[in-house]
């Protein structure tokens, strides 16, 4: 489904990305882990058109996307959840789900109001409250349900565990495993690096803006190297 090649990016005038190749086939759970610094979001960014890569190539089922703007990238099903969640604080929760569903255009709502309250009941209950005094774990899943309310073909998530409580953690990735079972496909940015492991099937590890290991997330899990390095990344969110 999405095939980037040979992507090279700037970011506040330092190369962030160097020559980056990666792919996510349709139905699976990617994961991009690595340390701070390494290029994650510029790569996420460059996919849902916030950043203009400087090289290199982003394909969507063969068509390229490079050269077009965010809006007719999110039209196309490429949804993005940003790190640090970036909801409408002065706006209620239902009126940020309901401007996801602005990216739908003319495509089908795959994920309905209904169908996302369901899957995140806390915000059924605070539907009339304004995103800004929820808290961060409920952001996390209001941000995520505003991008599901958009019909994503891919999904890719920006640091979703970023300063959650560990039992939030959990509760997020539990449903982000969940609606990948059900077949949507998932790209996740992510620092903690043994979680992402344990949802995902396959995974690419970035440092300095290069791709240095890839393979199936059960054995960069078990790699004495990847456990070493980067396992221990992101373990004190509170």
């Amino acid at each position: 489904m999405l095939e980037i090649t040979d992507l090279t990016a700037n970011y506040s005038g330092i190369q962030a990305l160097r020559g980056v190749s990666l792919s996510v086939k349709q139905g699976e759970m990617v994961a991009l882990i690595g340390p701070n610094g390494a290029g994650k979001s510029t790569l996420l960014n460059c996919v849902s058109a916030q950043v203009l890569p400087a090289s290199g190539s982003i394909k969507l089922d063969g068509k390229e996307m490079i050269g077009q703007n965010a809006w007719t990238v999110s039209r196309a099903g490429l949804l993005q959840v940003p790190e640090g969640r970036q909801v409408f604080a002065e706006m209620t929760v239902l009126e940020n789900l309901q401007l996801g569903g602005t990216a739908l255009r003319s495509r089908a709502a795959t994920y309905p109001l209904k169908r996302v309250l369901t899957l995140f009941p806390i915000l059924d209950e605070r539907r009339q409250q304004l995103a800004g005094s929820l808290s961060g774990g409920q952001q996390q899943m209001l941000a995520i349900g505003r991008a599901l309310m958009g019909g994503p073909r891919l999904l890719l998530l920006d640091e979703p565990s970023l300063g959650l409580a560990p039992l939030v953690v959990k509760q997020v990735f539990a449903t982000l495993r969940a609606l990948n079972q059900e077949g949507l496909t998932i790209l996740l940015i992510e620092q903690n690096a043994k979680q992402a492991l344990e949802v995902t099937s396959r995974a690419y590890v970035i440092e300095q803006g290069r791709i240095v290991h890839a393979g199936p997330s059960s054995e960069l899990a078990n790699d004495p190297e990847i456990e070493a390095h980067y396992l221990g990344q992101g373990g004190s969110n509170d």
